[in-house]
């Protein structure tokens, strides 16, 4: 690519600028290309923290703001470069804009790197050579027609594409792009590992009937917001019982991480207790998505409120659970009179609703209570007291 030092300026001198305005105002620019400018702007303060190492990289390029959005971020690339097991040689079938394949290379000595996508195929290659990653090779094509090619190597990794020609979201993995479930037996020939990077939205228990081989799943939520699902497929593997692994990264150094076996949940036991106690215990979103419902309660020593209600509650505050942790302040029962009564006492209040006939916006009506606040109330059901409201304070 030939971009000039004066575009470069162009753009840093801008990062901060409003795209928007800055197209509009192109005509007073007659000798920078303002829209390809406009497009690295957007796509810088994008990633800004989402990417702080390429942020901090002013020669890097970006083909579109969408492969920015789709692309993985930072943390979540550096993480899948741990689950590397001293492979020497892996292949990135679906590369998108590289930062998987980047992160890779800098724990691996080489790095196949595999790109349909004409424009951001020479985009990462570009962006490759400014960041001296030089144990990546790139091959511009489609996985199906490059597997059937390849060498065999000691991992594959691969991401489908999750939205359709009309950029409409698909989570099925037989609709994503390319489709795993066929491409899996030839890939298992070629590699005896492959990671797979699934939509967040994927029920686990179904696709672990698609792909039976899988040794571990990776649950990965950034600030509490399920970000990836990282199943790990093992040639010949055929385990009754794969490892879930939820991990939530509450910032770059500190991380919540829970393990079990998925068949010892099923066969665990946990305590219910329909009264509440001085603590409410919310795991967090990757234990949620990962069905530890039962294990978390054995572990931490809290018991559920509802078998149904993933809420638990304790006498003792446990500060190591991974999760959010409430003082209860009030127990409301739910009914018209307590209603009227907690619009006085909680004027502002932040709503969750588990196991409960009411959506959060329904309830937000019916008691009246303003969004924000330093209050949280749970509406919830459990079988000594029926519907009820839970007034509290976040540790």
């Amino acid at each position: 690519m030939d971009i000039n030092n004066s575009l470069f300026s162009f753009i840093k001198e801008h990062q901060n600028a409003d795209v928007v305005q800055l197209l509009l105002a192109a005509n007073r620019y007659p000798d920078v290309d303002v829209r390809f400018a406009a497009t690295q702007i957007a796509a810088r303060q994008h990633i800004k923290d989402k990417l702080p190492l390429w942020y901090d990289n002013d020669r890097l390029l970006f083909p579109s703001l969408l492969a920015v959005e789709q692309c993985s971020s930072e943390l979540t690339a550096l993480y899948k470069s741990d689950l590397l097991d001293g492979e020497k040689f892996i292949c990135d079938l679906t590369g998108g804009l590289g930062v998987d394949t980047y992160f890779f290379s800098q724990r691996t000595d080489n790095v196949l790197y595999v790109e349909n996508d004409k424009p951001c195929f020479n985009t990462a290659m570009y962006n490759f050579g400014i960041l001296q990653a030089t144990n990546i090779e790139g091959h511009c094509g489609c996985a199906y027609s490059f597997i059937k090619q390849m060498p065999k190597t000691n991992m594959l990794y691969i991401d489908p594409s999750r939205r359709s020609n009309y950029r409409k979201r698909l989570f099925s993995l037989k609709d994503c792009c390319p489709n795993i479930t066929v491409l899996l037996p030839q890939m298992l020939l070629l590699a005896p590992k492959i990671i797979a990077k699934l939509s967040p939205m994927l029920d686990l228990k179904h696709t672990l009937e698609l792909l039976p081989e899988t040794a571990e799943i990776h649950v990965i939520a950034v600030k509490n917001e399920c970000k990836e699902l990282l199943f790990v497929i093992k040639r010949g593997a055929a385990p009754d019982n794969p490892t879930i692994y939820c991990v939530n990264f509450i910032s770059e150094m500190d991380r919540q991480v829970f393990v079990f076996g998925i068949n010892d949940e099923r066969q665990a036991q946990c305590e219910v207790n329909s009264r509440i106690l001085s603590y409410i215990y919310e795991p967090n979103v990757a234990i949620l998505k990962a069905g530890g419902f039962k294990l978390i309660a054995q572990q931490y020593g809290v018991a559920k409120l509802h078998i149904n209600s993933h809420l638990y509650t304790s006498d003792e505050i446990l500060p190591a659970f991974p999760g959010r942790i409430f003082r209860v302040e009030r127990v409301y029962r739910f009914n018209t009179a307590t209603c009227r009564q907690i619009r006085k006492d909680i004027p502002k209040a932040n709503l969750t609703a588990r196991n409960f006939p009411l959506t959060v916006n329904d309830l937000r009506h019916r008691i009246s209570v303003l969004e924000g606040g330093d209050d949280y109330i749970f509406a919830t059901t459990t079988d000594a007291d029926g519907k009820i409201l839970i007034h509290c304070r976040k540790i």
